[in-house]
């Protein structure tokens, strides 16, 4: 099966951890047949540089698209996914690690099991090393569990997924929505029948740390959590209870402290291990 790896980058990303990113994804035990990078406006000299060392190595592997300007995260993989060549797209954040055999397994999962729209795995979150493990993140398994899972958090680790472009084409692809870009094309493909998979094991190391937890804090992350909840009302993918509770426990937490944020966060909605 062959298949694409859709990228964003944008300027105040790590060149290293840019670096490290696109290294994980050439050495997989089954290499993808292009990766589509979208430079989310200009870049440093410094990340140039190194996406133009893999173009160079790699010329018919890479398929760039410029925006002369930031268009941000909804805006940046609604186009790469358009320009994907390929049926099969798997998704992969420039600042996280892929396991070696990540696209291997989800290939074969997608082969045998055809009506699967969707499968994404846990993630190993690490701080600076990534050997320096702070916890695992763990998502349901099973479609009936992801689809109710929905109604209350993230069921979907981002930068694991890969799905089949027009099961995204058809849900209405990514949209602009601050910080929830994935979240709310997830709910869309549930609305629409699409059916999805959670292999249970780590396919990806992602990068994270006490500024992640400072990121999801604050009235902005409040108001965007209230606005994601009334279209999920008016989406009919969740009842007024819900939404009511969502809205409670989600804008709570946001103005929390830093540290006790951090504390929930990893003491109740991650583990240690799998």
């Amino acid at each position: 099966m062959k298949f694409s790896v859709l990228m964003s980058v944008y300027f105040k990303e790590n060149p290293y951890f840019l670096d490290q990113s696109i290294n994980s994804i050439i050495n997989q035990t089954i290499v993808p047949n292009e990766i589509v990078l979208v430079k989310d406006g200009i870049l440093t000299e410094e990340l140039n540089s190194i996406i133009n060392k893999y173009i160079k190595k790699y010329p018919s592997l890479f398929k760039i698209i410029d925006f002369k300007e930031n268009q941000g995260l909804g805006k940046a993989l609604r186009e790469g996914v358009k320009a994907c060549s390929y049926e099969i797209i798997a998704r992969m954040d420039t600042d996280d690690i892929a396991v070696k055999d990540r696209f291997q397994k989800q290939l074969s999962y997608l082969r045998d099991n055809i009506e699967i729209d969707l499968v994404g795995s846990y993630i190993e979150e690490f701080e600076d090393n990534i050997n320096n493990v702070l916890a695992i993140k763990r998502v349901p398994i099973h479609h009936y569990d992801i689809y109710n899972y929905a109604k209350k958090r993230n069921p979907l680790n981002h930068m694991t997924v890969m799905y089949r472009k027009q099961a995204v084409l058809k849900a209405g692809n990514y949209k602009s929505f601050s910080w929830n870009e994935d979240y709310y094309l997830w709910v869309r493909m549930l609305v629409n029948s699409s059916k999805m998979y959670n292999l249970p094991e780590v396919l990806v190391h992602a990068r994270t740390g006490n500024s992640m937890f400072e990121r999801r804090g604050g009235k902005n992350y409040a108001q965007a959590d209230i606005k994601l909840q009334i279209e999920y009302y008016k989406l009919g993918f969740i009842n007024m209870k819900e939404f009511i509770l969502n809205i409670i426990l989600r804008t709570s937490i946001r103005f929390l402290p830093n540290k006790i944020r951090a504390f929930i966060y990893l003491k109740f909605l991650r583990s240690k291990s799998i």
